[in-house]
């Protein structure tokens, strides 16, 4: 309908509609006839039209003046920043945003800096900040009890968000008067165009579905990948890798992978070999696959700058470097030295870097290989901010400015493409990517980065895997003991334990701090870090058919309690444990020296149990539990069927525990080769549900039952068989 000032269209029976006023401009989505969203509600719409290089320079007046319009004299159509605003009615609690360094929820930036996006490499990045770290995800989810709401400003320039939540903390608690809640949000970006999607869920679940049909579904990794991973930069020569790899059988730690940093290659040049440390490398991969071991090597995107190798040679001759303005070849320092950096945003450079992966190209390469994309925000050690310039110029004449979030995404794009293309197809790839963008899930796993070894920092590696798992990104995790510095024993062990319970699990070492291998720390850490990794392997069919869940409806494996409990208010800011699928609840140690934990447990009418202990707790309130070094807190939901392992990784025969104070109880266990694409290309896969009395089950768990019971009679084909 339409009046002087408006058009209202609306859809869905007239549930939803859209308003759209001319004077002043502003569009507003409004449900039942309620204004949920408003569109340049503050009148802060804002373009610059692209015109000629400006005579005169600007002087910057604040921070976020500077940030925004450095190098504008080099902009070659001048300024040209995009800006809109959002008015979020009824909601006090937003979240998202990632990569940042701090608290789930997103605070108000009103007596500070707006959160940054804009993907940097951050050593030691420092804690509760709001500038940008290693990528970039431009979606932010907005929760109240009866709706979960999304926005999404996809663009990949330099971009800051301002929040303001109001009523303000200080009206909340001076007002009597309690004034309707909302959120002001406003984006600002250095270039590009206003692409901003409002997504409507209204539940978390349709939320979590309609930005994958948006930017995609969590790609499904293999099998191996969700086992843990043993890296170090770096593991010295064939022999050492050997000896670590013996040392896990020696302990009875089981692990799947191997990794190696950039000391492995010949002058860290990459898909080459160190021929002294590492003469045999298709052995060494032969070698772990007798154990089915992996291992993985990292590609960063600079190429030392060295005209007598050939690849540097083809790539140069090719046209795959990143250009200067001037448009000669852009020249950057970092771990070879003087670098050039590929163009991933070509299309025929990511053909061609993709080609490098196959096994006649890559000579000491298998199928057993593996990839680990670092470095690729990009770095450039004699950069602005430790990266590209942003007048260098990319294919089709677009700055670097225009694209920065977008050049690590390129490469891992490129380099997942590389290893299916090596199995003709057929193999699922495994790459793990530094930086990362929109739509990142679909290729593979990211990491926290460069992480320090105390308690803060594992402290904050929970919200920080929180933001990325509601951002879509659901393979991800942070480095157990931190990356840099060397960890006590029980921050090890607390670390691994925590690590356990995150998607992605790896342990990693910088080369100026000890060694860091299980087994190093004495007996009582080893059968520590031991039984916990033993009970990440135990759950291996729960952790893989939550993936086949987030690949399939986008459900990410790691989830905020108030996305399962969406209605209790309690849990909104809640950032210290959260749900592992709709039926673990995760609990991870953070703090030196405690006896006992608090752990809230939702749901008034629910019930819970120790995983370990068996107890049964109620639901509705905050719970003191005792820790020990041992303690790994995991309490189970009610009403559950948790699938577990007691015997090798790949095995198909799984147990299972069955949880239940009514008697009935069901869940969900997905199951493929581990390894191909038959899952999609033939439908060779099992996807069964199960109830208490169904299926064919090795041993089953009963948690619930208050007194022994006098006799269990299995029913099979119509057969009682008493016991």
């Amino acid at each position: 309908k339409q009046t002087k000032d408006s058009v209202t269209l609306s859809w869905s029976s007239g549930c939803y509609q859209l308003r759209v006023w001319h004077s002043p401009f502003r569009l507003e989505i409004l449900c039942e006839q309620e204004v949920m969203v408003t569109f340049n509600s503050k009148d802060k719409l804002w373009f610059e039209r692209l015109q000629h290089r400006p005579s005169l320079i600007i002087k910057e007046q604040s921070v976020l003046l500077n940030f925004i319009l450095r190098d504008i004299c080099c902009a070659p159509s001048g300024p040209s920043s995009i800006g809109a605003d959002l008015c979020l009615h009824g909601f006090r609690h937003v979240y998202g945003l990632p990569q940042h360094a701090d608290n789930l929820q997103l605070r108000d930036t009103r007596d500070g800096e707006p959160y940054r996006l804009y993907n940097l490499d951050v050593f030691a990045y420092p804690l509760y900040s709001r500038l940008g770290l290693y990528g970039s995800v431009p979606l932010m989810v907005a929760h109240k009890p009866d709706r979960t709401l999304g926005v999404f400003w996809l663009n990949a320039s330099e971009t800051f968000i301002n929040i303001q939540y109001s009523p303000s903390d200080h009206q909340v608690t001076f007002v009597s008067v309690r004034a309707e809640p909302q959120t002001d949000v406003h984006w600002l970006s250095e270039s590009g165009m206003i692409d901003c999607m409002v997504l409507l869920g209204p539940s978390p679940q349709q939320l979590f579905a309609q930005y994958a049909q948006l930017t995609g579904y969590q790609a499904l990794p293999p099998l191996f990948a969700l086992g843990y991973h043993q890296c170090r930069w770096n593991y010295i020569d064939e022999a050492d890798v050997k000896s670590v790899d013996a040392g896990f059988d020696r302990h009875s730690i089981p692990y799947d992978v191997i990794w190696l940093d950039i000391e492995h290659t010949d002058g860290k040049r990459y898909f080459t070999w160190d021929p002294v440390h590492f003469p045999e490398p298709a052995k060494l991969q032969q070698h772990l696959e007798k154990k089915n071991r992996k291992l993985v090597i990292i590609s960063d995107p600079h190429i030392k700058v060295d005209p007598s190798w050939s690849l540097y040679c083809e790539a140069r001759d090719g046209g795959h470097f990143v250009k200067d303005r001037e448009g000669q070849i852009f020249k950057g320092s970092c771990w070879p030295g003087e670098s050039s950096y590929l163009d991933f945003s070509s299309s025929a450079t990511r053909a061609w870097y993709s080609r490098c992966f196959s096994l006649d190209k890559y000579k000491g390469s298998t199928p057993l290989l593996f990839v680990w994309n670092d470095m690729n925000e990009p770095s450039v050690f004699s950069g602005p901010e430790l990266t590209m310039p942003k007048d260098a110029v990319h294919c089709g004449d677009w700055e670097h400015r225009d694209l920065h979030n977008l050049y690590g995404f390129y490469q891992h794009m490129a380099t997942v493409e590389g290893l299916i293309t090596r199995s003709g197809g057929l193999e699922r790839p495994f790459v793990l990517s530094r930086s990362f963008f929109a739509g990142s899930q679909r290729l593979g796993a990211v990491w926290t980065g460069d992480n320090v070894a105390n308690w803060e920092y594992l402290k904050i590696s929970v919200p920080m895997v929180l933001s990325l798992s509601l951002a879509g990104i659901a393979f991800c995790g942070a480095d157990v003991g931190g990356f840099i510095q060397d960890p006590e024993p029980e921050l090890l062990v607390r670390w691994y334990q925590a690590g356990a319970l995150q998607p992605f699990f790896r342990g990693h070492s910088a080369n100026v701090t000890n060694r860091r291998e299980p087994w190093l720390f004495g007996d009582e850490v080893t059968a520590a870090i031991r039984t916990v990794i033993q009970q990440r392997y135990s759950l291996l069919p729960y952790w893989y058919t939550l993936f086949h869940q987030a690949h399939t409806s986008a459900l990410p494996p790691l989830r905020p309690l108030w996305v399962e409990f969406p209605e209790e208010e309690s849990t909104f800011s809640v950032d210290s444990q959260y749900m592992l699928g709709g039926a673990l609840l995760a609990c991870p140690v953070t703090e030196p020296g405690i006896q006992e934990i608090k752990v809230l447990l939702p749901g008034s009418d629910d019930i819970w149990y120790d995983i370990h202990s068996s107890l049964v707790y109620n639901g509705g309130r905050t719970l003191s539990l005792p820790v020990t070094l041992d303690t790994v807190s995991l309490d189970d939901y009610f009403t559950c069927v948790i699938f577990i392992k007691s015997d090798d990784l790949l095995s198909q025969s799984p147990d299972c525990n069955l949880l239940s104070p009514q008697g009935t109880a069901d869940g969900e266990l997905y199951l493929d080769d581990g390894h191909s694409f038959r899952y999609r290309d033939r439908k060779a896969f099992c996807l069964r549900r199960f109830s208490m009395l169904s299926g064919l089950i090795q041993s089953v768990t009963i948690l619930g039952v208050k007194s022994k019971p006098s006799a269990v009679i299995v029913h099979a084909s119509g057969k009682e068989i008493w016991h």
